[in-house]
């Protein structure tokens, strides 16, 4: 029977309360994530395993029992109003994935990719493709299982894809990978054939503890509240928590004293994000973030347009040669080293703004052609190869700096990739608006002051969870389609300055 109007029934709340209970088992195993790849003991898979594979069964339960199902039935004839129309809509969108999939593959996904964890970890540190691949198969053959789950009538790759960005067409989603494939490989190529030269050569090594002080000095100048984070190292740097307890994670190389804070800064943004989430909303949709894309537009944001910026350096040039006493550095020099153009360079996380993307084009290809069964897992390093050859003139030497070195792979996560660099597109136009409506933006960058942003963009983004599509999030904030074009006006504009094109 229908409520009256602007009367929310019971069995909405009995649907938020089982709800939360299953958001809570998921941020639990986020937990015991974070502390595996952070803090476990090295020979604390066997028992870390079982556990997240016992709490990925109990939250799959939750997400596919009655206490969600019953619910969802009775409001199916409930005439909503926003946002509670939004939140059933999410949350039956999630509750009819998850009752598709057996139980028991759940578990065994969930156990597989903590036991694959070391593997993929010893596989890379001695550059041994033959002892992953095995693993690789496994997940290959788990997730085609787990897609046809979910809806044997579509592609595999696209109901993988949707796992991450559940609203965006996996054809969008390729139109912009390939504009980008089109247009920055010429780019690439100017770059390549000017006569500047913007890298710094730094002498000696840098410690990494001082390093590590330079990082949390750019997150107190960012913003970052330490009452609910904090930072660690990790060998593939991620955020992951709540809006209560939002961590993040980098890492360092010696020979380079601002080595870290590109990636300091990208998982700041991940995890500015994650904090902005309304409180209240906590365990419910309106609680989550919208999507990978809509998450790496916030990291990418904060690395490339904020943190790479001429504005930023000059500010935070201070702190460094505090740091690190003796550099003989200028804010232009280090503005242009920040964001010089490496196109020989082979490791996807520390590649510079441009060639990125084309990283991210040859692992989408691979993955999607290994779900589609297009391509042998015993095929992927030759291909791997052949195509960073073509998209960037190089070739890796080893496994180990090529089909080896990210870890995505080796938790399953097939679709994972694109968000990449549609994250990356997004960033750029979201901070065209934010740059429309905030006066002088690079200025209060400059002096370190950055409430207006973050103000904006809590207010654009981040307090609206769930309650929107991907596209009409970024339509609300910016007046436009979701579209590649302020991304590659802003990377031309860039890097013609920086390179002199």
């Amino acid at each position: 029977m229908a409520t009256e109007q602007g009367q929310v029934p019971d069995a909405y709340d009995d649907l938020l309360e089982e709800y939360r209970r299953a958001t809570y088992l998921s941020d639990a195993g986020g937990v015991l994530g974070w502390d595996q790849q952070v803090m476990m003991p090295e020979e604390g898979t066997p028992a870390r395993s079982k556990q997240s594979a016992a709490l990925s069964a109990v939250q799959h339960d939750v997400l596919t029992g009655d206490g969600i199902a019953d619910p969802l039935a009775e409001l199916e004839e409930e005439s909503l109003p926003e946002p509670q129309s939004d939140v059933v809509r999410e949350i039956r969108r999630e509750h009819e994935r998850s009752v598709r999939v057996p139980r028991d593959l759940v578990e065994r996904i969930s156990e597989e990719s903590s036991n694959a964890l070391p593997v993929w970890e010893r596989a890379r540190a001695e550059d041994d493709w033959e002892s992953f691949a095995p693993v690789l198969e496994t997940f290959v053959e788990l997730k085609r299982e787990y897609a046809e789950h979910i809806d044997p009538e579509k592609d595999p790759y696209e109901v993988l894809f949707a796992d991450y960005e559940p609203y965006l067409p996996l054809e969008h989603a390729e139109r912009i990978l390939e504009r980008l494939r089109e247009e920055l490989v010429p780019l690439v190529e100017e770059v390549r054939a000017s006569d500047v030269d913007l890298t710094l050569e730094f002498d000696g090594t840098y410690d990494e503890d001082d390093q590590m002080e330079l990082s949390r000095d750019a997150l107190d100048a960012l913003g970052y509240p330490w009452e609910r984070g904090r930072v660690d190292t990790a060998a593939h740097p991620f955020s992951t928590g709540t809006q209560f307890d939002a961590r993040v994670t980098t890492r360092f190389d010696e020979s380079s004293p601002v080595s870290a804070l590109g990636s300091t800064i990208h998982e700041f943004g991940h995890a500015t994000y994650t904090l902005g989430l309304p409180d209240e909303e906590y365990g419910t949709p309106l609680g989550k973030h919208r999507g990978l894309s809509v998450h790496e537009s916030q990291s990418r944001l904060w690395e490339n347009h904020v943190g790479r910026s001429a504005a930023f350096v000059e500010g935070f040039l201070p702190r460094i040669e505090e740091q690190f006493p003796g550099l003989d550095l200028t804010a232009p020099g280090l503005h242009g080293h920040l964001n010089r153009v490496n196109p020989d360079n082979l490791i996807r996380v520390e590649a510079d703004e441009l060639t990125y993307h084309m990283h991210i084009v040859l692992r989408f290809e691979i993955e999607r052609d290994l779900v589609r069964g297009d391509m042998a897992v015993s095929e992927v390093p030759a291909v791997w190869n052949e195509r960073m050859e073509e998209y960037l003139g190089i070739r890796p030497e080893t496994d180990s700096e090529g089909a080896l070195q990210d870890i995505h792979w080796s938790h399953g996560n097939f679709g994972y990739f694109p968000t990449y660099s549609l994250g990356s597109v997004m960033a750029a136009q979201l901070f065209e608006a934010a740059e429309d409506e905030i006066d002088d933006l690079y200025g209060q960058v400059r002096e370190g002051e950055f409430d207006a942003l973050h103000d904006w963009l809590t207010e654009n983004v981040h307090r609206h969870g769930q309650r929107y599509r991907t596209n009409e999030l970024v339509k609300r904030a910016t007046g436009s389609e979701f579209t590649a074009d302020a991304f590659l006006d802003y990377a031309t504009a860039k890097f013609g300055d920086l390179y002199d094109l």
